[in-house]
């Protein structure tokens, strides 16, 4: 009798589920607590609890929600997005920057850990009104550096010309409505990019130039990288001419940088000479020395960047090397004498107020850092700082 009664209970659950299919009804066969959506981020207030399942999840940036944003037919709109572009073989030292982006995931676990309230800039970047998604990772192929490059410049470009999630509202001060500060008058999200060796930024600067024209410029790095090809590896064909060290003299060619209002900072690396320096100065860049912290300290630094940009809108590009390698040793041409990870974080608070439009981390090789994870930690930090500054300044402008 009782094989009888469950061999009737199947042969009915059998029925239902026909039934169901059938009728085409997907939904009476979910379970009833299935969540289609399982990952989504919930951020603790003031005075909420916080040091609660830092390990629960797929690992995207400060446990942000994941959004496939280049799967085919996804057009989801936002106002922050970070995504990665795992490539390394434009590098000249020690490879391995692929998996940066992974690296620096996983080291931003810990972000949001006690609620990602920023005391310094008096801002939590997460619960400040803004859509911030992880959108993963363009494909980047391995095999064809040409094409890579390509890949990376369409998938930043796909990104950047969505519609915002969130209006830009109306000024603070004077209450009047902002308009766009782009050069194509529309209103564009920022997307924070997860390298990579530094070859990246040539795509991404290309990508910039289609909505903002030539933009200023703020490179945190310990080498100037606008070498000239003929320079730097001797340019044995076309491909190898664009590497780590030369993209920013390419950008410089094809007119993505605004001349004299960019600059770079902790710079410290050894040159073929001082026509090197020559060369920078014709790139469209200032420099500041990594040594010129001992004189003139944070401030002065941030005062001559401050200088330097002014009210423009800026790109913002921070190789992890401009950290010094006992802080940061994870990366593919480490310099010593650089700044530490306090230093640099306090002159990217120094950045408040200025309209970064997009912002990249580059350099990060995990394979070469330490068991306790101190480079990504740090190149997440350094994030959370850019983030910061960003949430605070939206892209507009008043027009009298």
């Amino acid at each position: 009798m009782r094989f009888f009664t469950a061999l009737l209970g199947l042969v009915s659950l059998s029925c239902m589920s026909v039934l169901a299919h059938d009728g085409h009804d997907h939904d009476m066969q979910m379970p009833l607590d299935y969540v289609r959506f399982p990952y989504q981020a919930i951020y603790p207030g003031d005075d909420e609890v916080t040091a609660d399942s830092v390990f629960s999840g797929i690992t995207t940036f400060a446990k942000l929600p994941w959004v496939q944003c280049l799967s085919k037919g996804n057009d989801a709109s936002f106002d922050i997005a970070f995504i990665g572009a795992p490539f390394d073989t434009g590098t000249s030292y020690r490879p391995g920057a692929r998996f940066g982006p992974a690296g620096i995931r996983a080291g931003s676990r810990r972000l949001t850990l006690y609620g990602g309230y920023n005391v310094p800039l008096a801002v939590n970047p997460f619960l400040s009104g803004l859509k911030i998604v992880d959108c993963g990772d363009i494909p980047v192929t391995p095999y064809d550096n040409a094409y890579a490059i390509k890949q990376i410049e369409e998938g930043h470009k796909a990104l950047l010309h969505r519609p915002t999630f969130s209006p830009l509202g109306n000024d603070s001060v004077t209450g009047k409505p902002l308009v766009p500060i782009s050069s194509d008058g529309k209103h564009h999200p920022r997307v924070i990019t997860l390298g990579g060796d530094h070859t990246i930024v040539l795509p991404l600067l290309r990508s910039i130039h289609s909505a903002y024209g030539a933009i200023s410029v703020i490179h945190f790095d310990s080498h100037l990288d606008t070498w000239k090809p003929q320079v730097f590896g001797g340019a044995p064909s076309q491909q190898a001419a664009i590497n780590h060290g030369t993209y920013f003299y390419w950008a410089s060619q094809e007119g993505l940088i605004k001349n004299g209002s960019s600059i770079h900072g902790a710079i410290r690396t050894t040159l073929s000479g001082p026509a090197d320096y020559a060369n920078d100065d014709a790139s469209g860049f200032q420099r500041i020395e990594a040594r010129e912290i001992d004189t003139i300290g944070t401030d002065g630094i941030i005062k001559k960047i401050r200088e330097t940009v002014g009210d423009r809108p800026v790109y913002l590009s921070i190789d992890i090397d401009s950290i010094d390698p006992a802080f940061a040793p994870a990366t593919g041409t480490p310099e010593t004498g650089g700044w530490s990870t306090r230093e640099l974080r306090t002159i990217l608070r120094g950045l408040d107020g200025l309209h970064v439009v997009s912002a990249d981390i580059v350099e990060v090789a995990p394979a070469y850092d330490t068991n306790a994870e101190l480079t990504t930690m740090a190149a997440a930090d350094v994030l959370y700082e850019v983030l910061s500054v960003m949430a605070k300044t939206p892209l507009g402008k008043v027009v009298d």
